[in-house]
């Protein structure tokens, strides 16, 4: 990985041509009317868990939020990461009179009407996973199908010769999960690699890696864990480590936890492919404080996807050195 990719994604993204989601707006609440709000915007951003992941999201809202200087932004966690608890926090938020919410939707499918009933109220977007079939203005995120392909012809790497792989996540039901499970699957077609099956922990940590102890007792010959969300690869890996198979089964996962980034640099964790939480946050604020101002092109034309990089060994200090200083570390 070249010395300035990570710098050039990021630069790229600021220039890109405004994108996202359906022509005009029939949701927009009033302050979105076209005119330049008098007040200052409220804008909010939910999580779909509690992951380290979301601090690095959280950190490019507060400085979209600096960089503007007319925006307020409330960052909220479901602590339980159910999407009844979710669906608590966007009710409270537009009692409030939130001006514009970026959501990871938890369960988009069973949330559909829901979300629906948000949009009809305030200013919606999805981010990190989206909700297709909802009324949401714009997905901000992973390309999760080609982030899945990515994962995919990692595990091809791990385990040139094929063999069994386990998947894990905390729901299936999410869109970026179905997704990127979708894409390893594509990438594996052909292959003489075999998934087992999925294991989903309702984003419980300790559950997440209890499935990994299990699966490396049940399936003795499996070759390769595969974890789809942010604290999965961990999970696995303090497994593998707990049942002494260090190399012997391989690891890979998504996302720049540091525990991952730890694994993958010791080598217990084969690679991971990382997103970009940080732009997830600073682009939701940043174009939904454009649109609220009137200008309608910062969240049309398309999904706005944020590309993803594959970690392996060698790119760890580099990658890290290069996050700290993104976000003033």
């Amino acid at each position: 990985m070249k010395k300035a990719l990570f710098f050039v994604l990021v630069l790229c993204l600021s220039a890109l041509v405004p994108g996202c989601g359906k022509k005009g707006n029939p949701t927009a609440p009033a302050s979105g009317g076209g005119n330049a709000p008098a007040k200052k915007l409220k804008l909010a951003f939910v999580s779909n868990n509690a992951a380290n992941f979301w601090t690095i999201a959280r950190s490019g809202c507060n400085d979209a939020a600096k960089e503007l200087g007319d925006v307020e932004v409330d960052f909220r966690i479901p602590s339980t990461g159910s999407a009844a608890e979710q669906q608590q926090i966007l009710n409270d938020l537009v009692a409030a009179g939130i001006d514009g919410i970026a959501v990871s939707p938890i369960d988009p499918a069973n949330q559909t009407d829901f979300l629906n009933h948000i949009a009809g109220q305030t200013l919606l977007i999805t981010a990190d996973s989206d909700a297709p079939s909802s009324k949401r203005v714009c997905y901000i995120g992973t390309d999760n199908v080609a982030a899945g392909r990515q994962a995919g012809q990692l595990i091809k790497k791990a385990i040139p010769q094929g063999g069994k792989i386990m998947v894990f996540v905390g729901k299936l039901d999410a869109q970026n999960a179905k997704e990127r499970l979708q894409g390893i699957k594509e990438a594996l077609q052909g292959s003489n690699i075999e998934i087992i099956d999925v294991r989903t922990d309702d984003t419980d940590q300790v559950r997440a890696q209890k499935n990994a102890e299990d699966t490396l007792v049940k399936y003795p010959d499996v070759a390769c864990l595969v974890g789809l969300w942010n604290y999965n690869g961990p999970a696995i890996a303090n497994a593998v480590k707990g049942a002494g198979k260090d190399g012997q089964v391989k690891i890979v996962c998504f996302d720049e936890n540091q525990e991952t980034l730890a694994g993958v640099a010791s080598g217990l964790i084969y690679g991971t492919v990382v997103q970009k939480p940080y732009e997830f946050g600073k682009q939701a604020i940043t174009r939904m404080d454009k649109y609220l101002h009137g200008d309608k092109s910062a969240l049309a034309g398309g999904p706005l996807y944020v590309p993803t990089l594959v970690l392996k060994k060698d790119d760890v200090a580099e990658f890290q050195a290069q996050l700290k200083q993104l976000l003033g570390q």
